[in-house]
């Protein structure tokens, strides 16, 4: 059987597709767009997860 992070199809460091998001701002107490290629442009680190059922509204 093979590891976990090769049936995914990614590994740390692998480059990912680019994406936008939805967010929430609490300062603001608004809504925004972030977009991974703004976060890349900005030299900003970033750490995607997945997490499945988690934070969402019940």
């Amino acid at each position: 059987m093979s590891n976990a992070c090769e049936c995914l199809g990614c590994n740390i460091g692998s480059t990912v597709a680019d994406f936008t998001l939805e967010t929430y701002e609490p300062a603001k107490g608004d809504f925004g767009e972030i977009s991974l290629e703004t976060l890349r442009k900005n030299k900003k680190w970033t750490i995607l997860f997945f997490y499945p059922a988690d934070f969402t509204f019940v």
